[in-house]
């Protein structure tokens, strides 16, 4: 099943960091945190990545494309001018990278990866700035019985994210609103298992994925929420980079590789 990521914004609120680099390039232990979103998405069997760039898209490109040299042992001829790699990686993830444009917005990336899909098709998407312990099987099992157009990933956590109000007794989401002011409990966590069918409620560049395609498809009861009760944390600003970092350096497991 395919990945996609949003990768392509311009992570204003990160700007220690981003004035240089992308946002899904700020390391966490030595790691871009997009690497560790991928690895966390490979350790579970799917490593099919479609990553939609924008601002400072070919940091991005150059970090992949240099993968085998900055991460193996390499033999240079310099008369010959060949570079052999002595030890490949081991990371077998297929990665496309698509430039989706500057200024695109959420929705816009999404729909411009939808050339990459057949008719009907699911795939999963996140964005490039979150670290979670989602079980990704049990994502899809929720979704496949539930035979809506979407569904996302319900976590816990402070105010400022996307707020979900869910029907009595059961996960469909009656309605969902982008950064409320009031912590009414369940919010947004980012990591989405989408049918190709969804791209329909996206206009354009211009729309943004978390206001009228997902308000729209709320209202359509085509949204439904995987309750996600384990590690969850984004990386809007240096604090959280500053906090996931201690995570790291103190965990022998990172606790976004703890599937539960």
């Amino acid at each position: 099943m395919k990945v996609f990521i949003l990768a392509g914004g311009f992570g204003t609120r990160l700007s220690e960091y981003t004035d240089s680099i992308p946002k899904p390039m700020v390391e966490v232990g030595g790691k871009p945190i997009l690497w560790h979103i991928m690895n966390y998405y490979a350790s579970q069997g799917y490593n099919d990545f479609y990553i939609a760039l924008g601002y400072k898209a070919n940091s991005i490109k150059k970090y992949f494309i240099d993968y085998h040299i900055i991460n193996a042992d390499v033999e240079v001829n310099l008369g010959k001018g060949y570079v052999k790699v002595l030890n490949p990686c081991e990371e077998d993830w297929n990665i496309t990278l698509i430039d989706t444009g500057l200024n695109t917005l959420t929705g816009g990336r999404v729909k411009r990866l939808g050339k990459f899909l057949d008719k009907g098709e699911n795939f999963f998407l996140t964005y490039g700035d979150g670290l979670s312990n989602v079980n990704l099987d049990k994502l899809i099992k929720k979704h496949n019985e539930n035979n809506k157009l979407i569904t996302v990933s319900a976590v816990r956590s402070p105010a400022r994210f996307g707020e979900i109000n869910l029907h009595a007794n059961s996960s469909i989401v009656e309605s969902f609103a982008e950064k409320t002011q009031l912590n009414m409990g369940w919010i947004n966590g980012g990591f989405f298992v989408i049918n190709e069918k969804f791209l329909e409620y996206i206009d354009s560049d211009d729309t943004i994925l978390e206001k009228k395609p997902l308000e729209q498809a709320a209202i359509d009861k085509q949204l439904v929420a995987y309750f996600h009760n384990g590690f969850w944390q984004c990386m809007d600003t240096k604090r959280d980079k500053d906090f996931l970092e201690e995570i790291y350096n103190s965990s022998s497991i990172p606790p976004w590789l703890e599937i539960i």
